[in-house]
């Protein structure tokens, strides 16, 4: 029976989604202008279910480069109208068109010349009326068994505001780069942390020059604990990498003779490198990929910035 139920919900759902999809036409385009072309935020405003509904846009919003806020227009007629500015955009979202609470806010919303979309099932209502853009987000039924519990109206709000949210997102050009910026708690944070967060750098990196004698380039890698450095030229720019395994390979081959060698004379010339502001993630790929331990990170200028880990990596669960 529960599957039964739950099979005709997703079922009422999913076609209400085909429905509205069917029916998207260049009100959605203009309010995506309108919203681009807002200087200020996009106000976001919902009673009860649509309100949930409104939150979550808003935070959708925010978090894909338009800025947006959540006003509750009941606590709006009790003093937050002070949150509404001129430059700001509204997005009123109800499904009958006619909440009271909404409808109060109107006067406001005129006096601040606010542009104004809103989401709803009732083309003819106030709201309506009194908006630039209308989208039409109305359904032929609710999920719910007595056809009264708003389900199948907030998906198809929901889904129309995640279309509104990544449309503006593309229309700004928004990149992974900025994505992360706005980001930077949680698993996903995780994801999306850049490599400069988590290099070790300054003191901490590993360096030599060309000349440094291979005691003192061992002496380096084992205080730093990495099991690499960086080898720099007179300029400070990235002339190579000495690692373990290199070491390994140098005393096989010359014995005790390696001590007698320079930096410059045992180093890897052409090491794998990457820029600070690469994802963590890339990095963790390219150190798998090459089978590397450790990488160095250079600037713009190919001078060496710091040393990341794979270690450092793996404890981000970055996969």
């Amino acid at each position: 029976m529960s599957l039964e139920t739950a099979r005709r919900v997703l079922k009422i759902e999913a076609q209400a989604i085909q429905d509205v999809l069917a029916r998207l036409d260049a009100s959605f385009e203009r309010a995506v202008d309108l919203f681009f072309a807002c200087k200020g935020r996009v106000v976001v405003t919902g009673m009860g279910k649509s309100g949930l509904i409104g939150r979550k846009i808003s935070a959708t919003l925010a978090s894909t480069g338009t800025p947006s806020l959540f006003l509750h227009p009941a606590e709006a007629l009790h003093g937050d109208l002070g949150m509404l500015m001129r430059d700001d955009a509204l997005l009123a979202v109800s499904y009958s068109g006619e909440t009271e609470e909404i409808v109060a806010l109107l006067e406001r919303v005129k006096r601040l010349e606010l542009r104004m979309v809103t989401m709803t099932g009732n083309m003819k209502s106030t709201l309506a009326e009194a908006s630039d853009v209308v989208l039409d987000v109305a359904v032929k039924e609710e999920a719910c068994s007595l056809n009264l519990a708003p389900t199948a109206s907030t998906t198809v709000a929901m889904a129309v505001g995640d279309a509104l949210a990544v449309s503006l997102l593309d229309r700004r050009g928004f990149r992974p780069d900025d994505f992360a910026d706005l980001h930077p708690g949680g698993r996903l944070g995780k994801k999306l942390l850049r490599v400069e967060n988590l290099m070790h750098s300054g003191e901490a990196l590993p360096q030599v020059k060309l000349a440094t004698r291979m005691p003192d380039v061992i002496y380096e890698m084992s205080r730093k604990g990495l099991g690499i450095t960086t080898v720099v030229d007179d300029a400070g720019r990235l002339a190579g990498v000495l690692t373990d395994g290199d070491l390994r390979r140098l005393m096989e081959r010359h014995k005790g003779a390696t001590l007698e060698l320079s930096a410059g004379e045992c180093m890897t010339k052409t090491p794998v490198t990457i820029g600070p502001r690469e994802l963590a993630s890339e990095a963790l790929n390219l150190m798998e990929r090459r089978k590397i331990l450790a990488v160095a990170v250079v600037d713009a200028n190919g001078k060496p910035v710091g040393v990341v880990h794979l270690h450092d990596l793996w404890t981000l669960e970055l996969i």
